[in-house]
């Protein structure tokens, strides 16, 4: 498929492109949650960092057994948290992104149904991928990103330092190769 017809839309991954060298998004997959005219925002939801939520959000004691550790959700804004998730209740003021996955809403109430139901997957991030009018599609253009429609299992995967190479092994071809490169290329 040409890039310039990829249609980016809420609720896709944007898998960064194995020549991307942006120490930023270098084998990254970004869940993307708000695209428009206006610009774009995303998480970054293979980058978990070694901070856990208690020393983060020590006051929400519902979310700290669903969380564990909080992810890097892109450069900008590091110090603003976003939470993800996917619960069994209606969460006041939660943005749907896709397949019952949410962005944001209630805190009180997220806690609330986030200790009721052992099926309920919650993540929290610092920061969040942004993209002004016209950047990412600029960015598509040149081809620094694969657009794929997003993946729940990926989303909340269990060892999100495996998300980004097996994503590039289920394409095939070439994109399998490049899974198994270091994200440091001077190692290769």
């Amino acid at each position: 498929m040409d890039v310039k017809e990829v249609e980016v839309s809420k609720g896709a991954f944007l898998v960064a492109s194995p020549h991307l060298r942006d120490p930023n998004f270098c084998q990254t997959v970004v869940l993307l949650c708000e695209h428009g005219p206006g610009g774009s925002l995303g998480l970054v939801v293979n980058r978990r960092t070694e901070h856990h939520v208690m020393e983060i959000l020590p006051n929400t004691t519902g979310l700290h057994e669903k969380t564990g550790l909080v992810y890097s959700g892109g450069p900008v804004q590091k110090d603003n948290l976003l939470i993800l998730h996917r619960v069994s209740g209606n969460i006041p003021e939660a943005q749907p992104i896709f397949d019952g996955v949410c962005l944001g809403g209630d805190l009180v109430a997220l806690e609330q149904f986030s200790t009721q139901d052992d099926g309920d997957l919650v993540r929290i991030f610092m920061g969040y991928a942004g993209w002004a009018a016209g950047q990412l599609q600029a960015e598509l253009m040149t081809g620094s990103w694969l657009v794929l429609p997003a993946d729940l299992k990926l989303v909340f995967a269990r060892d999100p330092a495996q998300v980004w190479p097996f994503i590039l092994r289920s394409l095939g071809g070439m994109m399998s190769f490049y899974a198994t490169m270091p994200p440091d290329q001077s190692l290769n």
